[in-house]
């Protein structure tokens, strides 16, 4: 637990791309927020009439097909939310507004490097109130569709254990492991690219997706090779992106998780399976503050919303 204090920017920042979805043009402008604020998302553009504001958490989930999206039962307020969150986060910003003048955060190059640029031009400031942390009491497992997520205690810090697995010679099996800290967040995670498959691009399209996505924000690749004239910026910057954008989806807690994450074949739809089953188990989980001890953990089991959560040494279940 490194951080004793909650942190915000030090002045606002703005950034201006468009939506790798929507395609549309988008500002988005972090501004610094007072202490126990948290990260909230607000829209600009809409009408009065109409609350533009939400809070970054897990509850606040819309839709995780191919990004997370924020919204209310009024429906979504920003989609792709979570490079930005991953940057926030992996900087250990505590406190922010994030506002937008469009229903899509800017995809930018594809990673979170941008935003994280953003966040640097602004600053890092400490709050005089203190860090509060999710403290992972045990393990909870979620297995969906062949895919395994998983949240261990771990008191250290937070720590992202990542694999996946395609049908794909170029990418086939790739994994990484990596205690998270602001500066491992920036050499290993940061500038890692989303990525989508060429044979995809026509589906993606006619279901509304991708309108945005090009060869400057989306790490293209074919069975055999990557089409971006630049190349990859990693030998395994496929999965570099799971891990940052599980980074960004794990940011809903609301709070620094004290835990160890684990995901085999996941994306955002896991992540957020994963994350919703934590926070539904009372007895996983507790809020600690920087320096003071915990309590015991307590034992216990959820089901969740038709997701089967197991103990962390239970036999996988489809």
């Amino acid at each position: 637990m490194k951080a004793v204090r909650q942190k915000t920017l030090r002045q606002k920042v703005a950034v201006t791309g468009i939506g790798v979805h929507s395609g549309l043009p988008v500002t988005l402008t972090l501004r610094p927020a007072k202490a126990n604020t948290g990260i909230i998302f607000s829209r600009t553009d809409l009408p009065p009439e109409r609350d533009g504001e939400i809070r970054a958490d897990v509850r606040a989930v819309t839709a995780t097909d191919f990004a997370t999206v924020l919204g209310d039962s009024e429906g979504p307020l920003c989609a792709t939310a979570e490079h930005v969150l991953a940057a926030l986060s992996g900087l250990g910003v505590d406190n922010a507004i994030v506002e937008l003048d469009g229903p899509e955060a800017p995809i930018m190059d594809g990673s979170a490097a941008p935003f994280v640029a953003a966040i640097d031009r602004a600053g890092i400031v400490s709050l005089p109130a203190q860090r509060r942390y999710i403290k992972v009491l045990r393990p909870v497992k979620v297995v969906q569709d062949g895919a395994v997520g998983e949240l261990r205690p771990n008191p250290n810090g937070f720590r992202v254990d990542v694999a996946i697995e395609f049908d794909n010679a170029l990418i086939g099996k790739q994994q990484i492991s990596l205690d998270l800290d602001p500066e491992t967040f920036r050499s290993e995670l940061a500038r890692a690219r989303t990525f989508g498959f060429m044979r995809d691009v026509a589906k993606l399209w006619s279901a509304g997706y991708a309108l945005g996505a090009s060869f400057e924000n989306t790490l293209v690749v074919t069975d055999k090779t990557v089409l971006n004239p630049e190349g990859a910026r990693f030998p395994d910057e496929f999965v570099r992106h799971k891990a940052l954008d599980a980074v960004g989806d794990l940011a809903l807690a609301g709070a620094p998780l004290l835990a160890s994450y684990r995901s085999l074949r996941g994306g955002h739809k896991l992540n957020h399976a994963v994350l919703s089953a934590l926070m539904a188990d009372r007895s996983a989980w507790t809020y600690v503050t920087a320096g003071a001890p915990a309590p015991a953990p307590v034992l216990g089991h959820a089901d969740i919303a038709g997701i089967h959560v197991q103990p962390a040494f239970a036999p996988d279940m489809s």
